[in-house]
């Protein structure tokens, strides 16, 4: 029975460290460094037992902590590969900051750029008369040239009349809202299901129309506590997950 206990156990670094975090740490550093590019192969765990010196056992433990990580992807019969990144939905943070957290660079396609008086809903969720202007921007996010989001945010016209549409093509807007305008965000109230690509969206997005994508509504506020921001996502569902922990 002890000898079975001692199979399962991880092997460890003589540093202190898990042998298979190591062995994470590693392949991490090659997926962000660009030696392992997204669908390349990984070493086996084989390969990775002998490179390392360590137990199939401590490999297998290390692809399949990167594997719930969303870094890998096990296929049957044909090995372990480099995943297509994802983001994790985990803490409030701009596109931008989401796609250097990945090594990724962002960029944005401008859509819709202009102000309007008609967005009753929003203009409650945002605490504001319901005629109210609001400048409505509607971006296509991407970062390797590659689809990830469409997104459209509303601000109170007013308030944010110096926001230009060249400076939202790769700027972030949480960056000039805080530069510009001496906003500091805080928090937001989320509303998050799941909706049918339109054809339009499905379009853009690169995916079959009627794909399942991930819809979030935002009010984000600031730390004086006022809405400063309404956000409507539609993300793509193969690029991005979402981190719930509960406690009971």
């Amino acid at each position: 029975m002890i000898r079975m206990i001692g199979e399962f156990m991880p092997n460890r670094h003589p540093n202190g460290i898990p042998a298979y975090q190591k062995i994470q740490a590693t392949i991490m550093e090659r997926i962000e460094n660009g030696q392992l590019k997204p669908g390349d192969a990984v070493d086996s765990e084989r390969e990775l037992a002998k490179i390392h010196q360590v137990s199939l056992m401590t490999a297998r433990h290390a692809l399949t902590a990167l594997e719930r990580e969303g870094m890998v992807q096990r296929r049957r019969g044909a090995g372990t590969f480099v995943a297509p990144p994802k983001i994790h939905f985990n803490k409030l943070t701009s596109f931008t900051e989401q796609m250097a957290s990945r090594s990724l660079s962002a960029c944005s396609k401008v859509l819709t750029f202009e102000v309007v008086d008609n967005e009753h809903e929003v203009a409650a969720r945002l605490a504001l008369a319901a005629n109210t202007r609001l400048l409505k921007l509607e971006r296509l996010r991407l970062a390797g040239d590659e689809p990830f989001a469409i997104e459209t945010c509303y601000l109170p016209a007013e308030e944010f009349a110096g926001l230009t549409r060249s400076s939202l093509v790769r700027g972030s807007l949480f960056s000039i809202l805080e530069s510009t305008y001496g906003i500091q965000i805080a928090y937001a109230d989320e509303e998050m299901d799941a909706t049918a690509a339109a054809p339009a969206t499905a379009s853009l997005l690169k995916v079959a129309r009627d794909q399942p994508l991930l819809r979030i509504r935002q009010v984000i506020y600031s730390t004086k506590g006022k809405a400063a921001l309404y956000v409507l996502g539609l993300y793509r569902s193969d690029r991005h997950t979402l981190l719930v922990r509960r406690f009971r």
